[in-house]
């Protein structure tokens, strides 16, 4: 499935990890992959509330904390550039998809870095 969303088609996902040699290319590649499986999700389920988005992110959330450990194994870590960086980004999805009114942290809750 492709994004159909305008604003995330063209979003440049976690580009300050991207950015910063501490965090490897292929894992941020696996973090990008995890956000635009949510906007797919997101796409697909069409979530009727905040309760289904909050499911959808939390699962997506998940799957970063899945990526710690291989963060780790390549010599770094979800620290605070990146809880923000990957944060702004739920963020970013959130409002794109018409939740303005997200709590951001409600998004990333089940988060463990």
């Amino acid at each position: 499935m492709t994004i159909t969303n305008r604003q995330m088609a063209g979003h440049a996902f976690l580009g300050g990890m991207y950015a910063d040699e501490y965090f490897p290319d292929h894992v941020v590649d696996k973090g990008k992959a995890v956000l635009v499986r949510l906007c797919e999700r997101i796409e697909a389920e069409r979530p009727d509330g905040l309760p289904a988005l909050y499911a959808l992110t939390h699962a997506a959330t998940e799957e970063f904390n899945d990526l710690e450990t291989e963060f780790e194994a390549a010599g770094s870590e979800i620290e605070t550039t990146a809880r923000e960086e990957i944060g702004e980004d739920f963020w970013r999805i959130a409002t794109a998809y018409g939740f303005a009114g997200a709590d951001a942290e409600e998004l990333i809750a089940t988060r463990e870095w």
